[in-house]
């Protein structure tokens, strides 16, 4: 599908792996300037070199790490002064440890809540005077369905991606009609995060092997497996274009069917 974005220029946050790597391939393919970010510059590099083996748009790296105010802002400023706009942004972040409440200390929960809150917040902060401009723009943001099923070792990220639930609702207010802003919420899709999950549980002998994880998580499936990130990635997309132009303030879950909530 011609998603008609071509010629757009996006920032896609913690893009150099998992579902923000998805998303940027999915909007590269469709033709959008594309500022991919990560903390590992080798890993950024791999990341921009893999992206742009489908792009038809140009891919620029920029490397920061999201939970520091000075990094997003650059690379924020890196589209502008690459592209001379900025269309769509898409804010990612990796998953805070796996833990069980009494588990965690205070500096487990400033730090999940400096990567997961406040990287949106100041990506915001930066991108919203350049996605109001030439007829306005688009905000996703990627979180997890453990926002609304939360998980008892994932309690820093159930409670604390509660908070960008509702940032988004508030940004689809505030920022409307010029920007429109929507959420993603995935579960049980295969990606590095999965894996490290899947690793944490077989430490604490709740697994034998990683094949015995996808198993497990596949089994509670409808669909019987697991989702892939390009499956997310290309919602993402969609949800920047105009195709969804009447979406706004929306938590879409990409799950495959997994949750049994009907809200």
């Amino acid at each position: 599908m011609d998603l008609k974005i071509a010629g757009n220029a996006a920032v896609v946050t913690a893009s150099s792996s998992g579902l923000g790597k998805a998303s940027a391939r999915a909007l590269a393919a469709e033709g959008v300037d594309i500022v991919v970010n990560g903390r590992d510059e080798d890993r950024l590099a791999e990341a921009v070199k893999e992206i742009q083996a489908d792009a038809t748009g140009s891919v620029v790296g920029q490397q920061g790490d999201i939970a520091v105010r000075e990094d997003i802002e650059a690379v924020v400023q890196r589209c502008i002064d690459e592209f001379g706009r900025l269309d769509h942004l898409v804010t990612s972040a990796g998953g805070p440890a796996s833990k069980s409440t009494l588990e965690t200390t205070d500096e487990d929960w400033y730090d999940a809540f400096d990567m997961l809150v406040m990287s949106v917040v100041r990506a915001v902060r930066a991108g919203a005077p350049h996605l109001r401009a030439d007829g306005g723009g688009s905000i996703v943001n990627i979180t997890s369905m453990s926002v609304k099923e939360p998980s008892s070792t994932l309690v820093l990220s159930a409670s604390v991606r509660m908070a960008v639930a509702g940032l988004e609702k508030t940004l689809s207010r505030e920022l409307a009609p010029d920007v429109r802003s929507n959420m993603v919420l995935p579960r049980s899709i295969e990606t590095e995060r999965i894996r490290s999950l899947g690793e944490a549980a077989i430490e604490r002998g709740e697994y034998d092997s990683y094949d015995e994880v996808l198993a497990d998580r596949a089994g509670d499936s409808p669909l019987g497996r697991l989702g892939s990130p390009d499956e997310l990635g290309d919602l993402v997309a969609f949800l920047c274009s105009d195709r969804a132009s009447y979406l706004n303030g929306t938590a879409i879950s990409v799950d495959g069917g997994v949750s049994r909530s009907t809200l």
